[in-house]
């Protein structure tokens, strides 16, 4: 099974016209050949299955697991200070190709899009 690296770059969202490419998150994970989340390939993995949040601000950055709950996927951070768990709004559903968006709902605050700007394996 292998497992791919992909990097979400903030988008275009309200009050940021031009997005802001040094704010996202780097997954870990693995992909079905149409470039969905393979749940099955993620519960044999799940250990390796990582997410890191970066940005500009050397503050907001964090690392976790990528988890599963129910039909949802979430990026997980074990310290306190790293913020609460933030959802992906139907990762299951969206494709992880290069030029695709997904939304992530970052420490409980509003929804915002991302850009896939890179998907390559490991």
């Amino acid at each position: 099974m292998a497992l791919s690296r992909i990097t979400l770059q903030l988008a275009r969202n309200p009050g940021l016209p031009g997005g802001d490419p040094s704010e996202g998150y780097t997954m870990v994970a693995p992909l079905t050949a149409d470039g969905h989340l393979d749940v099955d390939a993620w519960r044999t993995a799940r250990k390796n299955c990582r997410v890191v949040r970066f940005s500009s601000d050397d503050t907001d950055h964090a690392d976790g697991l990528l988890t599963h709950r129910g039909n949802r996927w979430f990026f997980h951070y074990d310290e306190d200070d790293e913020g609460d768990d933030e959802a992906g709004y139907r990762l299951g559903e969206h494709v992880f190709k290069e030029g695709e968006y997904v939304t992530v709902t970052n420490h409980g605050e509003t929804p915002l899009t991302y850009k896939v700007t890179d998907v390559s394996l490991m």
